[in-house]
């Protein structure tokens, strides 16, 4: 009780200032704790920063502008291309009809024919005036005499599977036009390919490792899955090869995603192929992704050579996915999917999770060119029946039947382009 002839303690009253604040705290703290439970998409697994626009656009000028950039009246308030700050998976495609690519598989003699689409007898052309819009910031166009001056003296070198080989024949092509016929040369070798740039004194080159680490199916390829065996220890017969080399591009998954579990082998084949163990296609694609890491951690100096890793390039081999129903596979798609963060089961993303965390950890910087989210729309972009197969062009009868596409790799000139474009971009 208090003391009759004394006055109550005044009630201390919080400044609304703080009131406000604590409101605001504890409403963060509830957002974050939601945006935790949802899962993850490419964009937040590979962590970016965000940046504020100088502008905020309005929805209605959004959807006015959707289709054609090119007759496109709103003021452009994005930030210029930054990697540590843009986040390049946030973005839409943008349909642009005076694009036009630096290359067709005509003027570009490197190109293989289960590429070069047009060859083959695509006769629609929409799939080559759609480019990449990230919604923060600007990506700037491939600029070949750029490219090549990055490059000067230096080796470029592709390392990894048939869709890393998309990549580096886009990369070829987009910058071969600008130099003079007898001042470069290709030289085609079954695992190691070599483009020269002579008055640059540059080479960009490909390494054929399809899981990185080694197999009893990296040379003399098997054609049963179920018969791979993979050795997720083991990689320096390969990787010897890749040492001395200014600027290394790294990538992995098709291979892996031959079924739910992966024979896995630890040391050598010499006492055969016995002894491998079964095990789930994300915990071998593990052990075989920190073994290249501790092969880059270990060889490579972050002083003398930058390292990249694609992300996983998505097949697109079930038309429900993205509301087909009644489609098969990517047969006669012509447009990009439109909805927003659109994910196909072509893209694992326990996968994709497996190499943020291994890059994540590694003491070498390594530099994520992050191609799913965009790629993942472009069920137009392959090269469907417009391809080969057993090394022949598929016949006119062949090409009527879907079930005879080719829904994991991309027509060039095509989506690799603009893969080139982000990397470019980094570099």
């Amino acid at each position: 009780m208090i003391p009759s002839g004394t006055m109550k303690p005044p009630r201390v009253k919080l400044p609304v200032p703080i009131i406000i604040t604590t409101i605001c705290v504890l409403l963060f703290i509830a957002v974050l704790y939601a945006e935790r439970l949802s899962f993850p998409n490419s964009s937040s697994i590979f962590k970016f920063k965000t940046c504020t626009r100088k502008h905020t656009k309005s929805k209605s000028s959004d959807k006015k502008n959707e289709e054609v950039f090119a007759n496109a009246s709103w003021t452009d308030d994005r930030f210029d291309f930054d990697p540590e700050e843009c986040n390049v998976a946030n973005g839409k495609w943008v349909f642009n009809s005076s694009l036009k690519p630096l290359y067709s598989d005509s003027s570009c003699p490197y190109i293989d024919r289960q590429f070069s689409c047009v060859k083959n007898g695509r006769n629609d052309s929409d799939y080559l005036h759609w480019e990449w819009q990230p919604e923060d910031c600007t990506l700037p166009p491939f600029n070949p005499e750029l490219a090549l001056k990055k490059l000067q003296g230096k080796r470029l070198l592709f390392v990894g599977d048939s869709l890393q080989r998309n990549q580096w024949e886009s990369f070829v092509c987009l910058v071969q036009g600008v130099i003079p016929e007898k001042k470069k040369s290709m030289k085609r070798g079954r695992v190691h390919s070599v483009f020269k740039a002579k008055e640059y004194n540059a080479t960009i080159e490909f390494y054929w490792a399809p899981f990185l680490v080694e197999s009893n199916s990296d040379i003399h390829i098997i054609g049963d899955p179920k018969k791979r065996i993979i050795k997720v220890d083991e990689i320096t017969e390969r990787a010897k090869n890749w040492t001395g080399v200014d600027i290394l591009v790294f990538n992995t998954y098709v291979w892996w995603m031959s079924g739910l579990r992966v024979k896995a082998l630890w040391g050598s084949f010499a006492n055969g192929e016995e002894g491998y163990e079964e095990l789930d296609t994300p915990v071998a694609y593990k052990f075989g992704l920190r073994t290249w890491a501790n092969w880059v951690d270990s060889t490579i100096d972050p002083n003398k050579t930058r390292v990249f890793f694609t992300t996983m390039s998505p097949a697109h081999t079930k038309s429900a996915d993205w509301g087909h129903k009644d489609g098969i596979k990517c047969f006669n798609e012509t447009k990009p999917v439109k909805k927003k963060n659109h994910w196909g089961s072509g893209s694992n993303k326990d996968m994709m999770s497996v190499v943020a965390k291994v890059v994540k950890r590694m003491k070498v910087p390594v530099n994520v060119i992050n191609i799913t989210q965009i790629s993942e729309y472009r069920i137009d972009g392959h090269s469907s029946v417009y391809s080969e197969t057993g090394g022949k062009i598929l016949t006119e009868e062949e090409r009527a039947n879907p079930r005879n596409a080719d829904c994991i790799h991309w027509c060039l000139p095509g989506v690799p382009d603009t893969w080139n474009q982000i990397f470019l971009a980094m570099l």
